[in-house]
C-alpha cells in the first residue's frame, strides 16, 4: 500500500510538472503573438502563468530553451502546408495556384505570430535562429514549384527570383493588408507575375507597328524628308519671324 501511494505521488507531481511547463509555455505563445518576443519578459509570463519567475527559471533555465520549447508547440497547433502534395501536382502553373493559396490561408491564420517573428528576429539571434527552419522550408517550396518549368539561364533566374518573392510573407502582407486583396486575388496575381517572368513581354516591347511612324515624325520634324509637307517645320518658322 505504502508503495502504490509514493508511486501516485511521484505520478501526481510529474503531472503537476507536465501542467506548469505547458501553461509557462502557451503563456509565452500568447504574449509573442500579441506584443512579440522581444517584448515578452519573464515578469510577463510569470504573470499570465500563474506562477513565480523562479518557476519558469526552473522549467526553461535560458532563453533558448524557453523559445524552442515555444517554437515545437506552436507549430504543432499550426502546421504548415504540406509540401510533399504540392509536389504530386504535375502541371506547374496549377502547382503554384493551389501552393499559394494555401500558404495564404496560413499567413492569414497567423498573421500576429509571423509579423512579429519577422520584425523581432532582427534584434533576437535566437528569434533568427529558430525561424531559419520556416525559410529553409520556402526555399524547399521554391525549388518544388521550379520543377517542370524548363526555363534557363537568365530565364530561370527571373522565374525563380519570381516565386521567391510570391512566397514570403512580406509579400503577402502587403497584397493582402495594403492593397486589399482577398487570398485568391493575391495568388492570382503572383502567378501572372511567374507567367511574365518565364514567357511574357509587354505588348510594347515585341510590337513594332508604331516604330516606323515615330521614325517618319523624327524626320519631318527635323526637316529631313524631303517627300514631307513642311507642316512639321512651320512651328520652327513662326518662331523664327517673331
Amino acid at each position: 500500500m505504502a508503495d502504490q501511494k509514493r508511486a501516485y505521488r511521484k505520478r501526481r507531481r510529474a503531472e503537476l510538472e507536465s501542467e506548469t511547463r505547458r501553461r509557462i509555455t502557451e503563456s509565452t505563445i500568447e504574449l509573442h503573438g500579441t506584443v512579440g518576443p522581444a517584448h515578452t519578459s519573464i515578469s510577463a509570463i510569470a504573470q499570465h502563468a500563474g506562477v513565480r519567475r523562479s518557476t519558469v527559471y526552473r522549467h526553461f533555465p535560458d532563453e533558448l530553451a524557453l523559445l524552442t520549447a515555444c517554437s515545437s508547440h506552436w507549430m504543432r497547433e499550426n502546421p504548415s502546408p504540406d509540401l510533399a502534395r504540392w509536389a504530386e501536382i504535375d502541371a506547374p502553373e496549377a502547382r503554384l495556384r493551389i501552393a499559394l493559396e494555401e500558404l495564404y490561408a496560413y499567413y492569414r491564420r497567423t498573421e500576429r505570430m509571423m509579423d512579429n517573428l519577422h520584425r523581432d528576429e532582427v534584434t533576437m539571434p535566437t528569434v533568427k535562429r529558430l525561424f531559419s527552419g520556416f525559410r529553409e522550408y520556402l526555399a524547399v517550396a521554391r525549388d518544388s514549384l521550379m520543377l517542370g518549368r524548363g526555363a534557363r539561364g537568365a530565364v530561370r533566374r527571373r522565374v525563380r527570383a519570381a516565386i521567391g518573392h510570391s512566397l514570403a510573407f512580406p509579400t503577402w502582407r502587403s497584397l493582402a493588408r495594403l492593397e486589399g486583396l482577398d487570398d485568391a486575388q493575391a495568388a492570382e496575381l503572383m502567378c501572372a507575375l511567374v507567367a511574365f517572368a518565364q514567357n511574357g513581354r509587354t505588348r510594347a516591347s515585341t510590337g513594332n507597328s508604331r516604330r516606323p511612324a515615330a521614325r517618319t515624325s523624327a524626320k519631318a520634324a527635323s526637316g529631313s524628308d524631303p517627300g514631307g509637307t513642311g507642316r512639321a517645320r512651320a512651328p520652327l518658322r513662326a518662331l523664327a519671324d517673331t
